[in-house]
């Protein structure tokens, strides 16, 4: 199995900035694409941003322009930099491991972000 562990969420005012990160167990993270994930009460989850085991990213229309996802290999973890926070953006966000052949995707439990207006 793989374990994820999130951090650095928390309470913060529109216009700032958290940078959350991903622990991942193994030793196989260099193969795994990376995501990060975020749920609202009464919606459904939907993908922040991603991170491929080549570095190729892409992200939500929501965030692009101010977040940035980043990973180190040699640490086993991948990071979310989120600049100019706005209270939609309060969710809690989720990191995805997803190993191919065949693909699986792994969750962490989750770190909550709560912006304020």
């Amino acid at each position: 199995q793989v374990q994820l562990v999130e951090s650095g969420g928390g309470l913060v005012q529109a216009g700032g900035s958290l940078r959350l990160s991903c622990a991942a167990s193994g030793p196989y993270f260099g193969s795994y694409t990376m995501g990060w994930y975020r749920q609202a009460p009464g919606k459904e989850r939907e993908l922040v941003a991603a991170i491929s085991s080549g570095g190729s990213t892409n992200y939500a229309d929501s965030v692009k322009g101010r977040s940035t996802i980043s990973r180190d290999n040699a640490k086993n973890t991948v990071y979310l930099q989120m600049n100019s926070l706005k209270p939609e953006d309060t969710a809690v966000y989720y990191c995805a491991a997803e190993r191919r052949l065949p693909t699986r995707k792994f969750w962490g439990q989750g770190t909550q972000v709560t912006v304020s207006s």
